[in-house]
């Protein structure tokens, strides 16, 4: 891993970022939002809805045998904002040690500066995919 933590790369990313220019950033994130392998993809059944969010997003987490944390996240490519979202939680928390996605601030949110950008309801969203990560993740324990 590199000494700066994803997250921490991708606030940076998003604070020198021109507002304007912070929704095409987003966009970016959520064509990078990599598939779901063949098994979850052909078996939605076996990942939780989240349903703060307007579209339809499904997602689901395991632990690998290096205590590191796996995300699995979908989201619709007539969905950008939210495949976005889910694009930038994936880059941030996926092959990071358990205990740091537990201890993942939800406050990530706010500092990348687009609550300003999109509407409370797509930050509600967000936040959902967070607390789903870490509530599996806990119960996986």
């Amino acid at each position: 891993m590199s000494s700066v933590e994803p997250a921490a790369s991708i606030i940076e990313e998003f604070n020198e970022t021109a507002d304007t220019l912070k929704l095409e950033l987003l966009l970016e994130y959520a064509n990078a939002l990599p598939d779901l392998p063949a098994r979850f993809a052909d078996h939605k059944e076996l990942l939780e809805q989240v349903t703060e969010c307007q579209s339809p997003v499904f997602l689901t987490t395991e632990i690998d045998a290096n205590g590191k944390a796996k995300i699995y996240i979908t989201a619709p490519k007539e969905a950008p904002t939210t495949r976005g979202f889910a694009s930038l939680l994936y880059g941030a928390l996926d092959g990071q040690d358990v205990a740091y996605v537990l201890d993942f601030s939800d406050r990530f949110i706010d500092s990348l500066g687009l609550a300003k950008l999109v509407s409370t309801l797509r930050i509600r969203g967000m936040a959902g995919m967070l607390a789903r990560i870490k509530r599996q993740l806990r119960e996986q324990l």
